[in-house]
């Protein structure tokens, strides 16, 4: 399962030359993938995000799912598949997670735009609930003041400052990592090799590829939706990865089949 195909092998070295070429001249700007609506936004992003990463940690753990999952799986499809499938589990991806940002920041500005029209603790806190709710705690302070002196002109525009720089904040916060596309290849794999057993820490026992894909796919689906404060992982992002491999897997199961 370790051993190295070649097409494992050149996305191995890709990302580790881009990785340690960032931490030179710094490239997230240009490379990382932003919301669109963002002016740090460009088209290519959607597929040079993937070989971008925060830090050596998450380049780690991408890699060794890479080389762990994907040489069986270039081994029964060929290197050409199998580079195709990794791109548009990445694309997908970063499609699907993209759409859901840029979702959120135009619901971010509607709120800000309808708490300057009628700045009231009402429409201050709609925006806190919807856009950022580990931030209730101090909003609700200025939401009480807000509520008790409604003219105080100077409240109102330190709340707009707040929300703005909490929207900035989120449009220039970028997307990084091959996850969605790791996630697409620990779909292939359970798909094609569901019992073959895995050990994975800190579990004490081998686990099936099949338990373990399901599993992983659960707790990314808890983590975003019950999204801890601080936490900045694309969870949504790694959903979007199984589910467009689950779709092309089985559109290629189904065109198969039909040829025989």
């Amino acid at each position: 399962m370790f051993q190295l195909t070649p097409m494992v092998r050149n996305l191995l070295i890709a990302n580790v030359v881009v990785f340690f070429a960032a931490m030179q001249i710094n490239p997230l700007s240009a490379l990382a993938l932003y919301p669109i609506g963002s002016p740090l936004f460009q088209p290519w992003q959607f597929l040079t995000y993937m070989f971008v990463h925060a830090n050596l940690g998450h380049i780690f753990s991408n890699m060794l799912g890479l080389v762990v999952f994907g040489p069986m799986l270039e081994q029964r499809w060929g290197a050409n598949r199998f580079l195709t499938y990794w791109l548009i589990c990445g694309l997908g991806a970063a499609v699907l997670y993209n759409g859901l940002r840029t979702y959120d920041g135009q619901r971010m500005r509607h709120d800000i735009e309808a708490f300057q029209a009628e700045p009231t603790d009402v429409n201050l806190m709609d925006f806190v609930d919807h856009n950022a709710s580990e931030f209730r705690e101090p909003f609700a302070v200025v939401a009480r003041q807000l509520h008790a002196t409604p003219d105080d002109q100077g409240l109102i525009n330190s709340a707009l400052e707040s929300m703005n720089t909490i929207y900035q904040r989120s449009m220039s916060s970028p997307m990084v990592g091959a996850s969605g596309a790791l996630f697409g290849i620990m779909i292939a794999f359970a798909f094609y090799f569901p019992n073959t057993p895995l050990i994975i820490f800190p579990l004490p026992f081998p686990i099936k590829a099949k338990y373990l894909v399901v599993l992983y796919g659960l707790y990314e689906f808890y983590q975003g939706v019950h999204r801890a404060p601080g936490d900045n992982v694309a969870h949504f992002a790694h959903l979007g990865g199984l589910l467009v491999g689950l779709v092309v897997l089985l559109f290629w199961q189904r065109n198969r089949t039909r040829m025989y």
